[in-house]
């Protein structure tokens, strides 16, 4: 999955790039990637309207439209979801722009197979959903009411009132979108790492004073992944791996699997706490 840094690259690259450009042809034949929308009912549905502003709410990303022929009346929702690797890719004043998932490790030619969606605006450029593992999503209306917060925008009092409820570990209330919205598995590493917090951490446990230490280090890793181009680039992610030292203390890093995901910690600076029965959780 694509986590919030990605998103937002893609996001503001819409923004930037694609919004105001009368769209006069979709390409939706992808009836995977449109799912369930049938072939054409993207075209019907997008043909003569523009994008307006470009969207997000943790992973989940979409494009508002303008009325038809003037009208003040919106348009539809265009989601767009990146899957495991997909990338936008605007063209203008034939220059194309890209945004979104793992960059590409080498400069071979695009396959036009590859390119899931695409929207064709009058001045001839165009956005498409570049997506090699055919894992991205493109639907009208997508439905975020089951989203939590967005980890970028939730506020400090929001925030350590979502963390600390129940009794679940803390990197698997990380995950939890209907909670937070927008942190991945990469990002709930990092942010613990960065906060010196066990991921099997019951957040029961977890002091006012240690919430909002992670409640930093979480913004902290956000805006650094963000100006990076994604969660690639935290501090401790290339230390993830057997034989990985912390890049603060040089102490071990530690795998075990945390929430149903590969989790990795510092064995030193995030051993885990006792409890209230005095037990390392």
């Amino acid at each position: 999955m694509p986590e919030l840094p990605e998103v937002e690259t893609a996001r503001s690259l819409i923004a930037d790039r694609a919004l105001h450009r009368r769209i006069v042809g979709v390409d939706d034949a992808d009836t995977f990637v449109t799912r369930p929308h049938s072939p054409g009912q993207l075209r019907d549905a997008l043909v003569g309207r523009s994008l307006t502003v470009a969207q997000r709410r943790g992973k989940t990303m979409w494009i508002e439209t303008s009325g038809l022929d003037g009208s003040a009346e919106p348009g539809p929702e265009l989601g767009i979801h990146l899957g495991m690797g997909g990338r936008i890719v605007v063209t203008a004043g034939g220059q194309a722009t890209e945004g979104g998932g793992p960059r590409r490790r080498d400069a071979q030619p695009r396959k036009p197979e590859w390119n899931r969606f695409a929207l064709e605006f009058a001045d001839g450029g165009s956005l498409v959903l570049f997506d090699k593992r055919r894992l991205g999503r493109v639907r009208l209306n997508p439905d975020t009411a089951a989203l939590g917060p967005d980890a970028e925008h939730v506020t400090p009092a929001e925030f350590g009132r979502l963390i600390t409820k129940g009794t679940v570990a803390v990197k698997a209330r990380l995950l939890d979108q209907s909670k937070i919205a927008g942190v991945g598995n990469l990002l709930a590493d990092e942010a613990l790492w960065k906060a010196k917090i066990p991921p099997a951490t019951p957040v029961n446990y977890l002091q006012p004073k240690d919430g909002g230490r992670l409640y930093r280090a979480l913004q902290s890793a956000l805006a650094s992944a963000i100006a990076k181009g994604g969660v690639h680039t935290g501090d401790v992610i290339s230390a993830r791996h057997t034989g990985g030292t912390c890049p603060r203390c040089g102490a071990e890093m530690v795998h075990g699997t945390v929430g149903g995901r590969s989790t990795w910690w510092c064995s030193r600076e995030q051993a885990p706490w006792p409890g209230p029965d005095g037990r390392a959780r």
